[in-house]
């Protein structure tokens, strides 16, 4: 479980400000790195529901993936705020300073700290495939109201996950999604729009890829600096058409 809120007096930790009433967009990750796709779903979430600011909640580790694939947290602060290109979009790594990386840590500590700031939580369609994996996951939508953001290949697979078939009756309308950053929580809604293929691990395995053939050529070890894929994140997505109907998917 997280934290109870009067442990939270003790951290040091320094989200941004935001001031009472505002809404904030919450994306959390490991940014692994960050790209376009990160943008496109923070630039999504601030039109759609109307959000004041989107935070990039940069984790010093992620508990489901592997450490040694996982570029230094400054490395990624970095190229974060060189991808993000948007003056609404903030970046932080506030959560190096709290006593775990769990989301519904993270979450309780946001909301004691700014009882009056709207938060929202900001995840991929992929990431609520297998949300059930993370820890203390129904906290999290019990905290704060949830945006998922469809995702290539993932919209089915979310919309039947077992996070979604528990909270089904608190599901929103994508229609009314400007609502949500203003209601009680649980709530949740699932946006359509324009689709993005670039994926982190995409771009971590196409650097690898191309620093084993190059240390082939140069009969050199293979280990190349990550940041090789670097100038790729940073580029516009390709994207595609959103689907037609939300409604069919969801029946």
């Amino acid at each position: 479980m997280a934290p109870p809120p009067k442990h939270f007096g003790r951290i040091k930790a320094h989200p941004p400000l935001a001031a009472p009433g505002q809404t904030i967009g919450l994306l959390g990750g490991s940014f692994n790195p960050p790209h376009a796709a990160h943008r496109l779903i923070s630039e999504t979430a601030l039109k759609r529901l109307g959000l004041d600011k989107v935070w990039w909640v940069v984790s010093p580790g992620n508990p489901l993936k592997r450490r040694s694939d996982q570029a230094p947290l400054a490395e990624r602060m970095v190229l974060c705020r060189a991808v993000a290109k948007n003056p609404r979009i903030e970046i932080t790594d506030f959560e190096v300073d709290l006593p775990t990386p769990y989301t519904a840590s993270t979450l309780a500590f946001l909301k004691s700290r700014s009882p009056l700031v709207r938060f929202v939580w900001i995840m991929g369609a992929d990431n609520l495939a297998s949300f059930d994996r993370w820890r203390n996951w129904r906290e999290i939508f019990t905290t704060v109201p949830v945006v998922v953001v469809d995702r290539p290949g993932w919209r089915m697979k979310a919309l039947a996950s077992k996070a979604a078939r528990a909270f089904a009756a608190q599901r929103v309308p994508e229609t009314e999604a400007r609502l949500l950053a203003h209601m009680p929580a649980p709530a949740w809604t699932f946006l359509t729009g324009p689709l993005s293929h670039v994926s982190s691990t995409a771009l971590r395995n196409k650097a690898k890829a191309r620093s084993q053939s190059v240390a082939k050529r140069v009969h050199a070890p293979s280990e190349l600096p990550w940041r090789k894929a670097a100038p790729e994140a940073a580029e516009q997505p390709k994207v595609e058409a959103p689907p037609v109907s939300d409604t069919a998917a969801a029946g």
